[in-house]
C-alpha cells in the first residue's frame, strides 16, 4: 500500500523539511512557487531523493527554469498536469516516460479536450484559443446558480475552463495563459505566462509575477513585479535588459516593481489579481 503525507502549511519550509527527512517519499506533488523555494532551501537540497521517482505539478504555470532546477537538485523529471475545482480535479497530464515541457500533457482516460474561437468554433491543431473539457469528472453545475453554470457549460456538456490553450497535432496541450489575464497592447496579445517564464531565467529572480496596466495610448503596457533571492541585489535596467533580449519589442514591460513578497495563495499560487486591483487603486479606476 502507500503511505501519504500531507504538508498542511508548505510555507513554513523548516517544517515541512523536517517531516520529509523522515521519509524515502517516492512521489511529490507540489507547484511552481514551492519548487523554487524548496530548492532555495539548504536543507531540502540535502534530503535523500534516491526513491523519489514521480513529481508532479499543477495549479498554476510551471516555468522552465523551476523545472529544470527541481531535476538538477532531485534527479527527478516533473511531470506537469492540469485541472480545476470544476474538473474534479484532473484533466490532463503528461505521462511520465513521455515528459514534454511546458506541455500540460494528454487527456485523461475518458475525457475530451478541444479549443474554441470566440464564437465558439472548434480551431485546429496549433490554432490558439480557449481550452474546453468533456468528461465524467467534469460538475454537473454550480449549485442554486444556473445562470453561472450555463455560462460555464454548454448543451454538449463542453466546460469552457478560461483557459487559452493549444492543442498539438501529437494531442499534447500547451496552457498559452488565463483568458482574463491577457494583456492587450495596441490590439497584440501578450500573455503573462511567457513574460514570468523569461523573466524566471534572469540569475538572482526568485518569484515574479506580471500584469496590465490601463494606458491611454496604448490600452495597457506591462507592469512586472520581481522578488529577488535573499542577499542578491537586482536593478531595472538589469531586468529591462534581460526582457529585451529575450522578447520582442511590444512584450518589454514599461515599469519595473521590486518587492520582498507578493500576494499568493494559501499554496503559494502568485494572485496576478490582487497585484493588478493595487494598480487600479493607485490610478483610481474603479474595477
Amino acid at each position: 500500500g502507500n503511505h501519504n503525507i500531507l504538508i498542511s502549511n508548505p510555507r513554513d519550509l523548516p517544517a515541512m523539511v523536517k517531516e520529509l527527512s523522515k521519509w524515502k517519499f517516492s512521489g511529490f506533488v507540489g507547484l511552481n512557487t514551492l519548487f523554487v523555494a524548496l530548492c532555495n532551501n539548504e536543507g531540502f537540497r540535502n534530503l535523500d531523493f534516491s526513491a523519489l521517482k514521480v513529481t508532479l505539478s499543477g495549479g498554476m504555470a510551471l516555468q522552465q527554469a523551476a523545472a529544470e532546477r527541481w531535476k538538477q537538485v532531485t534527479g527527478c523529471q516533473v511531470c506537469e498536469g492540469y485541472g480545476m475545482t470544476e474538473t474534479s480535479p484532473v484533466a490532463t497530464v503528461n505521462p511520465s516516460q513521455h515528459v514534454q515541457m511546458g506541455s500540460i500533457g494528454i487527456p485523461v482516460p475518458s475525457t475530451l479536450c478541444k479549443v474554441i474561437d470566440d464564437a465558439g468554433n472548434e480551431l485546429a491543431f496549433g490554432e490558439t484559443g480557449e481550452l474546453c473539457i468533456k468528461g465524467p469528472q467534469v460538475m454537473k453545475g454550480y449549485w442554486q446558480r444556473q445562470e453561472a453554470t450555463d455560462e460555464m457549460i454548454d448543451s454538449e456538456g463542453w466546460l469552457k475552463t478560461g483557459d487559452i490553450a493549444i492543442i498539438q497535432p501529437d494531442g499534447y496541450i500547451r496552457i498559452v495563459d488565463r483568458k482574463k489575464d491577457m494583456i492587450l497592447i495596441s490590439g497584440f496579445n501578450v500573455y503573462p505566462n511567457e513574460l514570468e517564464d523569461v523573466l524566471a531565467t534572469l540569475p538572482g529572480v526568485l518569484q515574479c509575477a506580471a500584469i496590465g496596466v490601463p494606458d491611454e495610448k496604448s490600452g495597457e503596457t506591462i507592469k512586472v513585479f520581481v522578488v529577488a533571492k535573499p542577499g542578491v541585489t537586482l536593478t531595472k535596467e538589469q531586468v529591462m535588459a534581460h526582457m529585451r533580449a529575450n522578447l520582442t519589442g511590444y512584450k518589454v514591460p514599461r515599469s519595473v516593481e521590486f518587492r520582498d513578497v507578493l500576494p499568493t495563495t494559501n499554496v503559494g499560487k502568485i494572485l496576478r489579481r490582487e497585484l493588478r486591483d493595487e494598480e487600479l487603486k493607485k490610478l483610481g479606476v474603479k474595477k
